[in-house]
């Protein structure tokens, strides 16, 4: 049963270096947003905000990815924004961990009274590790690519436009730019993993039915080279400025439900879970997500989640 297992996870491993490393997906990437897109603002002054998000994916499959994401961002004045975030995608187990610790820079161009229109740089590091120790496969017992374990580091770079005006949100962004290798051809050894520029298209808007109830239709798209393109759709319902719930469908990969509650005018707490639509559904019993979020009013200038494009 071991040996299965192990075997699994080494599948999963040949996947992620034969098809491109993924970044980590989010199914509520609308409250993830400053991670996917570096030109994300809010432009509430003296307010920052952060969280934290953790991801459970294809739960109970042998060695499935686990994301464990931290951010903040802040504007430091009406033009300038900056940010910080931190990921951690663990597969197989420890198998293989990559960490990205990056810095955001976002500046702010108004146009018009009730639109903006934001440009931002995205720059840091990525750690990449490896941990085959005691790994052992039925069919490749000597297989010499898993005799020696990697610890590498890696810049990075990326690019964001985001656009918003009161009820509507667009983005387009690459957050990756450099396609460094992280495996490459050693001592006769051709491993074949690398990192590869993904682009995310993001957009939302909120349909205000009342003043308690509020629609909230979005859509993500994420296009990467050896991976098909992938598309979410979602739409949640907000309830007196507190209670927000909704549903969403990636496109022939999953469905999903979602819900979050203001705990307090500061704090947001959230859920999410997948139901996975593909053949993957025979090993896992979907994905679970749940983040929470805090925003500290720095200068007490009493302003609250209602006024950023995640929350109106």
């Amino acid at each position: 049963m071991k040996e299965i297992k192990r075997y699994f996870i080494f599948l999963m491993l040949v996947c992620a270096a034969a098809h491109g490393q993924q970044d980590p997906q989010y199914t509520q990437y609308m409250y993830n947003m400053n991670v996917v897109n570096p030109a994300y603002t809010t432009n509430e002054l003296g307010m920052l905000n952060f969280g934290a998000l953790y991801r459970s994916q294809w739960k109970n499959a042998v060695g499935s990815p686990k994301t464990l994401t931290f951010f903040a961002h802040a504007p430091m004045s009406d033009k300038i924004e900056m940010g910080l975030s931190f990921i951690t995608d663990n597969i197989g187990d420890g198998a293989l961990k990559e960490n990205n610790i990056y810095a955001d820079f976002a500046y702010i161009l108004k146009l018009d009274e009730k639109s903006n229109l934001s440009l931002g740089l995205k720059g840091g590091i990525t750690t990449f590790e490896t941990n085959f120790n005691g790994f052992m496969l039925p069919e490749f017992q000597d297989d010499p690519a898993f005799n020696e374990n990697l610890n590498s580091t890696f810049p990075n770079v990326g690019v964001g436009a985001f656009y918003h005006r009161q009820n509507f949100y667009a983005g387009i962004s690459a957050p990756n730019l450099l396609t460094t290798k992280h495996l490459e051809n050693k001592d006769g050894i051709n491993r074949i993993g690398s990192e590869k520029i993904h682009f995310f298209m993001t957009s939302g808007y909120v349909y205000e039915l009342n003043p308690d109830l509020k629609l909230k239709p979005s859509v993500l798209a994420k296009m990467v080279q050896g991976a098909p393109l992938t598309f979410d759709l979602s739409l949640n319902a907000l309830f007196l400025n507190r209670f927000e719930g909704g549903l969403s469908y990636r496109l022939e990969d999953s469905v999903s439900a979602m819900f979050n509650i203001a705990a307090t005018p500061a704090l947001r707490i959230g859920y999410a879970y997948d139901y996975t639509l593909s053949n993957l559904s025979t090993y896992s019993s979907g994905s679970h997500e749940i983040f929470i979020l805090f925003n500290l009013d720095l200068l007490g200038l009493g302003k609250g989640y209602d006024k950023s494009p995640r929350f109106y």
